[in-house]
């Protein structure tokens, strides 16, 4: 007589579960599924001793001492665009050859610091470096990367765009072209102002002490050759 038990291919019985799923998890996928274990927290750096914040803080120093010539250079210029009237102790001709001056030297000292000092501190800190995106693919191969700009050299380019045009007009009045109005002044010194004051802030705390020591020895500090 034909037998009832089912079989494989191979007449091998087929087991067939008819009782409820065991649904209950293993004891080590239940492991598996407990939480993460929080990442411990970074160890507070030591304060600095004074002597340490100092050589920390020397580049910041430095540099807003210059940026606090640029701040009063730009000050003087947009009070007198916004009341209408030059500082009491400057004669025309000082008048414009002040924006002039404070046009050429920041081309001057963003120079020096695209070719000097921004490379050298981009080794190490991202605030500083011009890094190159992938490159592209395309017919013929790959293309080079583009390389972005961090936003301190972005804020360079939108500072150098409106100074042009504002030294390009002072230049104007410098050579009788036209006649000095504060109204069409005001209008080439502000587009570009507000990103001038934040990035003259900006650059010193990047250089801060606190910043600095995340990534150099004391000792790189000191040979700093700037």
């Amino acid at each position: 007589m034909p037998q009832d038990t089912a079989s494989d291919a191979a007449g091998t019985p087929a087991t067939v579960e008819m009782g409820p799923a065991n649904d209950k998890p293993a004891p080590n996928q239940a492991a598996d599924s407990a939480s993460v274990p929080e990442q411990a927290a970074k160890p507070a750096l030591a304060p600095l001793t004074p002597q340490e914040f100092r050589i920390y803080n020397r580049l910041a120093e430095q540099m807003d001492y210059f940026h606090d010539h640029f701040r009063q250079m730009y000050a003087t210029l947009h009070t007198a665009c916004t009341t209408n009237r030059r500082p009491a102790n400057m004669s025309l001709k000082q008048f414009v050859d002040e924006g002039l001056r404070l046009a050429r030297y920041l081309e001057m000292h963003h120079s020096i610091e695209e070719t000097h000092l921004y490379p050298l501190l981009g080794r190490k800190m991202p605030e500083f470096r011009a890094s190159s995106s992938p490159a592209g693919t395309g017919k013929g191969g790959g293309k080079r990367g583009k390389k972005e700009e961090c936003e301190l050299l972005r804020q360079h380019q939108i500072i150098h765009d409106g100074m042009d045009e504002m030294a390009d007009y002072l230049r104007r009045c410098k050579d009788k072209e036209c006649e000095l109005d504060l109204g069409v002044l005001r209008s080439k010194v502000e587009p570009w102002g507000d990103v001038l004051l934040k990035h003259l802030d900006q650059e010193v705390r990047e250089l801060g002490a606190e910043k600095m020591r995340k990534y150099y020895t004391l000792q790189e500090m000191k040979a700093f050759p700037i």
